[in-house]
C-alpha cells in the first residue's frame, strides 16, 4: 500500500503543473515483464502543432516530466528496449519552439526520448496513447502569438530517408518509392483445404479469417488499400494468385498459410520468399504448397526464368524478416513455446511471377496439438495478425515511408 501510495502523490504532484504523465499501472518497472522493442521515432510537424509518435508494439508503463534550464520534456519508457537503428538517434527541428528529438536506452530496462525545446514559446503538452499497435504520443502546442514554422517556411513534415539493405540501397529505395496497396492472400480454398488439424479444421479456413484480421488493422492506416484474392470458400490455382497481384497493380503480395509436418512434435512459423533451395524441409512444404498447380513439366524452363529473373529477392527476403521478427516477438510476449523457423528462400508457385515483394508465411502448425488448439482461437488468431501487421508496418517504415 505505501508504494502504491507514493505513486498517487507522485500523479497528483506532476498534475499540478502539466497534464497527467503516468497513465499505465498495467506494468511495474523492474517487475520482471518481458522487454519489447521500442521501433520507431516519428515527428510531425503541423501548422497549430508539433506531433512525436513513439511506436512500441505492446502496452507497457511509462512516465513523462519536464526539466528548466534547459527546458526539455522527456519520457521514460519502462521494460523496452531499443532497436539497434535508434541508438542515439538526434532529429534536427526547425519549427520555431522544438530544437532537438532525442532517443536513448537509458538503461538496461528503459528508453528514454528527450524534446529539446523553448517553455517562453510553448503554450503546453500533453502525452497519451493509443492501441493497435501501442504507440505513445506526445502534441506540443507553440504559443499562439508564436508561428508554428519560422517566417516564410511552410509546415513540414520530418521525412526518415529509406533504410540501406545488408547489401545497399535497392532501386526502390533509391527511388524513394513507398506502399500503397497490399494484396492478400489466404491460402488454399474451395476444394483444397490445406492442411487439416487433427480435430478437422481446416487450414483454408484458419487462413482467411487471420487474413481478414489483417485487413482490418491495414485499413487503420492512412494511405493503404488492401485487396483479397478470394474474400470466400472459392479455388483459385496458386499460380493465378500474384496474376491478381499484378492485375491490381500491388505493392505487396502477403500470403498467409498454415503448416504441417509428418513430425507430430515439430511447431513453429517460419516466412518464405521466392528462391530457389536445397533445403529438404523447404523442398517438402514447397511439394505441398504447390501440389493443386496446373502446370505441367514443359513449362519448367520458363518457371526457371521467372524465379532467376525476379528482381524483387532482396526486397521480398527484407519484408519476410521485418515479418518474422515482429511475428515472432509479438506471439513470445503472449505465449510460451513460440518457436521462430526462421526466414528462407523457396520455390512456391503462390510467390512465382509477382511483379512486387512477395512473401508466404507459414503461421503455425496444424499437425502439432499445441499449435492447432491455439488456431482454434481467435484470439491466437488475432495476435498472428498483429504480428503480421507490426512487420508490414516495420517494412513500410525502412522504406522511410511509415
Amino acid at each position: 500500500m505505501t508504494d502504491i501510495k507514493q505513486r498517487m502523490k507522485r500523479r497528483r504532484i506532476f498534475s499540478l503543473f502539466f497534464p497527467p504523465a503516468v497513465l499505465l499501472l498495467l506494468f511495474s518497472p523492474g517487475s520482471g515483464a518481458a522487454q519489447v522493442e521500442v521501433y520507431n521515432l516519428r515527428p510531425f510537424t503541423h501548422p497549430t502543432h508539433t506531433r512525436i509518435a513513439i511506436d512500441i508494439g505492446q502496452l507497457r508503463e511509462y512516465h513523462s516530466n519536464r526539466l528548466i534550464e534547459p527546458d526539455r520534456v522527456y519520457i521514460d519508457i519502462y521494460e523496452t528496449q531499443l532497436n539497434p537503428i535508434l541508438h542515439g538517434k538526434t532529429i534536427l527541428v526547425d519549427n520555431g519552439y522544438i530544437r532537438s528529438i532525442r532517443i536513448a536506452q537509458k538503461n538496461k530496462s528503459t528508453v528514454r526520448m528527450v524534446v529539446d525545446l523553448d517553455f517562453d514559446l510553448t503554450d503546453r503538452y500533453q502525452v497519451w496513447h493509443l492501441f493497435d499497435p501501442f504507440r505513445i504520443v506526445i502534441d506540443i502546442f507553440p504559443k499562439k502569438n508564436i508561428p508554428a514554422t519560422p517566417a516564410g517556411k511552410p509546415p513540414a513534415t520530418l521525412v526518415q530517408p529509406a533504410q540501406p539493405l545488408e547489401s545497399g540501397y535497392s532501386l526502390a529505395r533509391q527511388l524513394g518509392l513507398g506502399i500503397h496497396r497490399i494484396v492478400i492472400d489466404p491460402g488454399h480454398g474451395g476444394n483444397d483445404p490445406g492442411c487439416v488439424g487433427k480435430t478437422g479444421v481446416y487450414e483454408k479456413d484458419i487462413v482467411l479469417d487471420v487474413c481478414v484480421r489483417l485487413k482490418q488493422l491495414l485499413q487503420q492506416q492512412k494511405g493503404l488499400e488492401v485487396v483479397f484474392t478470394r474474400e470466400s470458400d472459392i479455388f483459385i490455382p496458386p499460380e493465378n494468385r500474384t496474376v491478381i497481384a499484378n492485375q491490381k497493380q500491388a505493392d505487396l503480395f502477403i500470403s498467409v498459410h498454415a503448416n504441417a509436418n509428418p513430425r507430430k512434435n515439430f511447431y513453429g512459423t517460419s516466412t518464405f520468399f521466392l528462391n530457389f533451395s536445397a533445403d529438404p524441409d523447404v523442398t517438402a512444404i514447397a511439394a505441398r504448397e504447390n501440389a493443386t498447380s496446373t502446370k505441367n513439366i514443359s513449362d519448367m524452363k520458363n518457371i526457371i526464368n521467372k524465379i532467376v529473373k525476379n528482381s524483387k529477392i532482396l526486397e521480398s527476403r527484407e519484408l519476410a524478416q521485418c515479418i518474422q521478427s515482429q511475428l515472432v516477438q509479438h506471439l513470445s510476449g503472449s505465449y510460451k513455446y513460440i518457436q521462430d523457423l526462421g526466414v528462407r528462400g523457396g520455390p512456391f508457385w503462390v510467390l512465382i511471377g509477382g511483379e512486387m515483394p512477395s512473401v508466404l508465411i507459414e503461421i503455425s502448425h496444424l499437425s502439432h496439438s499445441r499449435e492447432e488448439e491455439r488456431l482454434k482461437s481467435p484470439e491466437y488468431r488475432q495476435h498472428v495478425a498483429q504480428g503480421i501487421f507490426n512487420g508490414i508496418v516495420r517494412y513500410i517504415q525502412s522504406l522511410g515511408k511509415g
